[in-house]
């Protein structure tokens, strides 16, 4: 869940500042037919994003840079959204160029939780078809998104960085190793990696997914777990989705990683938005309180889980 905008003057003032240079940048594209008119998209904590009219119909434009603290490169994002949507499962990517993705305009209805939990089988579906067909349409050197290994990263540039949140690093990488231990083997896929519901589009007939800039090579488990965690699934609901998911009821070992999964999860969330702290300042958005809020989603998941399954110790 994105915190709520809290700006102050100055920001309204810088992100009509930013609007404008946007704008002006949108307007010198060369893919539109004719004149356009230009309508910010609410909603992303790290980009911004437009819709856009011109005589073809409308478009989406996303604005956004390589961070390298949070292991995000623009270049293999678009190369995963051309991929997807060459498996069917994301719009057409109708231009690209440094910093900018130009996207086909769905006009489909963007989930919220409530959505995702009302369409388990559906949302399933369409998790498992994307495992199993994108590796057949992604191109060039294989990305790995394992959530330890994201975690580890993000304490050592938190710990360089001079957090404000240093004295609990030790805590949360020995959290990571007790959620990490809980973890059944499963086969690699290709994995989303943030699937908040508002990735999750429908256009009244078929599921689509959008922005792909975490997208990467993973166990399953971590899409499972991510759209459970964000859509605020119950015991029940989460192993409706796993059975949906696997097509059969899932087995002790995999409920005890999935719930171990959502942890991490929520402790990615957490330390992405401790690294934004000190990386990113988007107007509006406040991540000590996105941070604050995560934290204590974790505290109550893990205690949910140590409850059912205990701590792992091998």
């Amino acid at each position: 869940m994105a915190p709520l905008p809290t700006l102050s003057k100055v920001d309204a003032q810088q992100t009509r500042d930013d609007s404008v240079i946007a704008e002006d940048r949108i307007r010198a594209l060369p893919c539109w037919t004719g004149n356009i008119e230009i309508a910010p998209l609410p909603g992303g904590l790290s980009n911004a994003n437009y819709v856009v009219k011109d005589a073809a119909g409308k478009h989406v434009v996303r604005f956004g840079r390589d961070y390298p603290f949070h292991h995000v490169f623009r270049e293999r994002e678009v190369m995963t959204a051309r991929a997807a949507h060459a498996a069917g499962f994301a719009p057409a990517v109708l231009h690209a160029e440094p910093g900018i993705l130009v996207t086909e305009y769905l006009g489909a209805k963007t989930y919220l939780a409530q959505d995702v939990r009302a369409n388990l089988g559906r949302v399933a579906g369409l998790m498992r078809g994307f495992h199993r067909e994108m590796p057949n349409h992604v191109s060039g050197a294989g990305f790995m998104f394992w959530v330890f290994h994201v975690i580890r990263d993000y304490a050592r540039t938190l710990e360089e960085g001079g957090s404000r949140k240093r004295s609990e690093l030790p805590r949360l990488l020995t959290l990571a190793d007790e959620l990490e231990r809980a973890q059944k083997l499963l086969p690699i896929v290709f994995g989303h990696n943030d699937l908040l519901p508002a990735n999750i589009l429908d256009d009244g007939s078929r599921l689509w997914l959008i922005d792909f800039e975490y997208a990467g090579f993973n166990t399953a488990m971590f899409d499972l777990a991510g759209v459970a965690s964000n859509a605020g699934m119950s015991d029940e609901e989460s192993f409706a989705f796993l059975t949906a998911y696997f097509m059969k009821e899932p087995d002790q070992a995999i409920r005890r990683s999935h719930a171990a999964m959502q942890c991490a999860s929520l402790l990615r969330e957490a330390m992405w938005s401790m690294v934004s702290e000190l990386y990113l300042d988007a107007p509006g958005i406040d991540y000590v309180a996105y941070t604050e809020e995560n934290l204590t989603r974790l505290e109550a998941a893990l205690d949910n889980y140590r409850t059912k399954y205990g701590i792992q110790k091998s």
